[in-house]
């Protein structure tokens, strides 16, 4: 009543006529009534207000006896994420409406502490009395109080399943969840959204790839001053350093062999405005889509091409071709895209805005981007300093970040810290570079967190006039009670403990996406696995990451299998030796998807004859042996792929060369000579002993893979030769037989120089050769050495293979050693060092390289702490079709850990249970005998062991 006539007083004081002064006065009265028959608790605000004379009654409520408190979270869940939902402006006009505003700290956000306290609000970290916390991105679960108006982007609509958690707690705490994502106009439209910032940074961001994948490709270009989003203090920044690239590209300074740039925009909304703001910084000219295959061609280097794409711009029905806005909003699947083959053709970046809905058809296809990274033919007169693009689709940006979505293959988000990523279509994979072959991906998706204080500033304003509505109401009232606009209701995903009837879909979406995981957890994948020893643990390591995958593993090793099943989970042990028990190794085949073997390389055709036989597949390490080829047409007729040479030395060596040639026939190059050098070593420390060498995986295998290799005589062993290119590794290499037979599968036939090779420290050849001459590395049956025969000492046996009566002296058997070894003082040390002229004794074997190499196990182990290393380098020379050379050089160097994996250990096992991996998921189809020389093995294996530390280099040297 007292308010009633200090208004009445007021209007005395202005010039009124008394019949506006009436007219006021039962309209105030009016208002007064009105208020004393709200119900109790409640009271107006700003229930009055006086404009041009004329009165306007707000039908707005809060709670009388306590103020309404609003309070805005801390973002703790993204390092990067800097924004707030309100800026201190819009906390002002707030308090200055007499709600309470509360800011819980953070040194992280964007606008500091002081400004929001200037505006009116309270800093303080407890934020319980608040009745809406509003936030930009989701809260942790933990920090959720029951009962409260929440706000923020909650990623739940489509049941994202890592947010299911964070929904399963709102809906027990009782909690009113309001998605800004869902607050839509009558069209549909979003009303609150950062989506011109979002478009902002992501052309900042694109521009500055750009900039780096043009290097990569032998171009300097002006986007290389453009930097990140998030290194400009505000925008104004970011666009005078775009239009200091613009002005350089007005000046010609564009490489001429990169063409015309063009980019093209999808949609028409805010995303794409801001993109197409920050982009009008160049110098550029926008073109309609039918007009971007001219300008691609013949367009002006000094400017930058844009165009705009809509829905009719590349959609048309199937059955007759055309386009109808109506009709494909009832039914998009009745249509397709022909974006790969009218607009992506001529398009250098990709500027993407739009999201995807299921049944529409997207935008790009894996099939539709392998078209279009066909490498085109370089034009006559090209040249080496100045090369022109491999296609014309360089970079997609994907501001949309709608994984899976329009761009089928973005399948993962980039972020902040490792903003690109190249996609190769041909192989299906993605690796983090701007290097490469592909196309450079940036799909963040927090992009406005990179420009933060006018992403909050821009939010706010939107988000600004709904604040009220939502802080009038409580938690914990039913919903149906509260007098929401449209706008808010339709954004409110649950409240008071479930969800409102349009989200209910989202529970639908969780229990059918869960039936068909159950579904696919009770398809579970069984591996046998032979053998337990070095290069087992990464095998299991690798394949027990899948949930879904069972092992047995089966060894005569039982310590080893004791130590393995007690380290990985689901693996079964079975002690046994497999070449001894025929049905068994077969029943155990048959109940198994795929089988492993890391036995010998002797014992691979038994085992593979029992995958015939049962139709089950077979990976190995080892080499593709003649013994295994004759298995070549049961193989096939079993319907089953058998994979060999999926290890380091054979395996990696061909992957790697089968990369590089695959790249230079691409560009029409001729191979015409390769060199490949590999060796399993102790690291340089760990070196002590005449052989300077120690055992890192099956000493059998070794002596096998090296020693057997060697003719009569060991003319190969004569054939060392010093290998300089690590000179502080002090290096030799010797050949491995006859290597001519790589030029056929490599596809190198031109190739006059085809050589593989062993590597090893400078001394190991000599004393290995020693034991050539002494007759240690017969493979023949040996009788004398077998278990039931009696014990035979070193020095027992070496009398026989010197042929002197024993027992002898020492020092007499010495001297014919020494003579066998031709005066050789260094290889009788090895012999001596080794104990082979002691009472030792000779461990039962089948032969005597297999009882040395029993007995090698035993003096060459690594010790606690020491450390493996591979090393491999391989040249391949090239001719191009301009006539100039090329020498590629491929370096593998991969260290051991002190307690984990041996680099031969990794390097062999994690080639072969990827392998295996690609055969149970079924990437690799193939059936019959195959080895890692296509680009759909190798690619995929090569990405996939970086990822596990093996890293590899490659560098060229340009010979006219």
């Amino acid at each position: 009543m007292n308010y009633l006539i200090c208004v009445l007083q007021q209007m005395l004081k202005e010039t009124r006529t008394f019949t506006q002064i009436m007219f006021e006065s039962y309209t105030y009265l009016y208002c007064f009534i009105t208020l004393s028959l709200l119900p109790s608790g409640f009271t107006m605000l700003r229930a009055f207000s006086h404009t041009n004379g004329r009165c306007v009654f707000h039908y707005t409520k809060c709670w009388h006896h306590r103020k309404s408190v609003l309070a805005i979270r801390r973002e703790d869940v993204n390092a990067w994420e800097r924004r707030a939902p309100l800026a201190p402006k819009h906390v002002k006009e707030l308090t200055k409406m007499g709600y309470k505003v509360l800011v819980q700290p953070s040194n992280r956000r964007a606008i500091h502490e002081k400004e929001y306290v200037k505006a009116g609000a309270i800093i303080q970290e407890d934020i319980s009395e608040a009745s809406l916390i509003i936030g930009v991105k989701r809260p942790p679960e933990d920090k959720l109080i029951p009962k409260k108006n929440y706000a923020f982007f909650s990623h739940t609509i489509k049941a994202q399943e890592a947010n299911m958690p964070l929904l399963d707690e709102i809906l027990r705490q009782e909690i009113r969840l309001f998605d800004y994502e869902k607050m839509v106009d009558h069209k549909g439209m979003r009303v609150v959204a950062f989506g011109k910032w979002a478009g902002v940074a992501g052309m900042i961001n694109i521009l500055h790839g750009l900039g780096l994948r043009f290097l990569a490709l032998g171009h300097h270009t002006p986007f290389m001053h453009i930097g990140m989003a998030h290194n400009y203090r505000n925008s104004s920044q970011a666009v005078q350093a775009v239009r200091d690239a613009g002005y350089e590209i007005s000046l010609g300074l564009m490489p001429k062999s990169v063409g015309p740039l063009t980019f093209v925009f999808t949609g028409t909304g805010n995303v794409s405005k801001g993109a197409q703001e920050m982009f009008s910084a160049l110098p550029c000219e926008f073109v309609e889509p039918h007009e971007l295959k001219e300008v691609s061609r013949s367009g002006d280097l000094r400017k930058v091409y844009g165009t705009v794409l809509s829905r009719h711009h590349h959609l048309v029905r199937k059955r007759d071709g055309q386009y109808d806005p109506v009709d494909y909003d009832k039914h998009p699947e009745n249509y397709i895209s022909r974006f790969h083959i009218d607009i992506a053709p001529y398009t250098t970046c990709l500027i993407n805005g739009i999201y995807w809905e299921q049944n529409s058809p997207r935008l790009l296809s894996r099939q539709d981007t392998q078209k279009l990274l066909v490498p085109v033919k370089s034009a006559a007169g090209a040249m080496d300093g100045c090369p022109e693009l491999p296609h014309r689709l360089l970079a997609i940006c994907d501001i949309s970040a709608d994984t899976g979505g329009s761009i089928e293959f973005m399948t993962e988000c980039t972020t902040i810290d490792n903003p690109f990523c190249m996609y190769d279509a041909d192989q299906h994979i993605t690796h983090d570079s701007v290097e490469g072959s592909g196309i450079l991906m940036c799909s963040i998706d927090n992009l406005p967190a990179q420009l933060p204080i006018e992403a909050t500033e821009y939010f706010g304003d939107m988000l600004f006039p709904y604040i009220e509505e939502m802080l009038l109401s409580e938690g914990s009232e039913p919903l149906e009670k509260q007098n929401y606009s449209p706008v808010v209701r339709n954004a409110v995903i649950a409240s008071n403990g479930t969800l409102t009837p349009k989200y209910q879909y989202i529970q639908k979406l969780r229990e059918s996406r869960e039936q068909a995981e159950s579904l696919k957890m009770s398809v579970e994948k069984r591996v046998l696995l032979l053998g337990s020893g070095y290069v087992s643990g990464p095998v299991l390591e690798y394949l027990t990451r899948d949930s879904n995958i069972d092992i047995t593993i089966v060894s005569v090793m039982k310590e080893q299998l004791e130590q393995l099943t007690k380290k990985y989970r689901n693996v079964t042990p079975v002690h046994m030796d497999v070449l001894k028990h025929e049905e068994k190794l077969s029943s155990l085949v048959k109940k198994h998807d795929l089988v492993i073997s890391l036995l010998p390389y002797s014992a691979h055709p038994f085992v593979a004859k029992k995958c015939i036989d049962n139709k089950v597949n077979l990976v190995t390490a080892s080499y593709l042996t003649p013994a295994m080829k004759e298995l070549q047409e049961s193989v096939e007729a079993a319907g089953i792929t058998v994979i060999s040479e999926m290890g380091l030395d054979p395996g990696l060596d061909h992957m790697l060369a089968m990369e590089c040639i695959d790249k230079a026939k691409e560009v029409g190059a001729t191979v015409i000579s390769y060199t490949s050098f590999c060796g399993g070593l102790p690291a340089p420390e760990h070196s002590d002993n005449p052989l300077r060498y120690k055992f890192s995986w099956s000493p059998q295998g070794v002596l096998l893979n090296t020693i057997i290799n060697i003719p009569p005589g060991g003319a190969l062993l004569d054939s060392v030769t010093p290998m300089d290119f690590f000179p502080g590794l002090n290096l030799e290499g010797f050949p491995n037989r006859d290597s001519t037979k790589y030029a056929e599968p490599y596809g190198i036939q031109t190739a006059r120089t085809l050589l593989r090779g062993t590597l090893r420290y400078k001394g190991y050849s000599r004393a290995m050769g020693g034991f050539v001459k002494l007759g240690l590395i017969n493979p023949d049956p040996y009788p004398l050495l077998s278990s039931t025969a009696p014990p035979l000492t070193w020095k027992e046996l070496m009398c026989k293979l010197v042929g002197i009566k024993s027992p002898a002296e020492h020092h007499v058997l010495k001297e014919a050693v020494f003579s066998k070894l031709e005066k050789d003082k260094s290889q009788l040390e090895a012999v001596e060092w080794l104990g082979l002229l002691g009472d030792e004794l000779v461990p039962a074997a089948d032969s005597i390289v297999g009882a040395l190499a029993k007995h090698m196990e035993m003096k060459l182990p690594f010790g606690t702490g020491e450390r493996d290393m591979i090393v491999m380098r391989s040249e391949i020379g090239l001719r191009h079709p301009s006539g100039h050379l090329e020498d590629k050089f491929i370096d593998l160097v991969v260290y051991g850990d002190n307690k984990g994996h041996s680099a031969m250990a990794k390097t062999v096992g994690y080639p072969t249970a990827i392998a295996a991996k690609m055969v149970l998921d079924g990437e690799i189809t193939a059936k019959g005998m195959v080895i890692p020389l296509t680009k759909n093995v190798y690619g995929p294996i090569l990405e996939r062991v970086r990822a596990e530390g093996i890293m590899y280099s490659t560098r060229s040297i340009i010979k006219q």
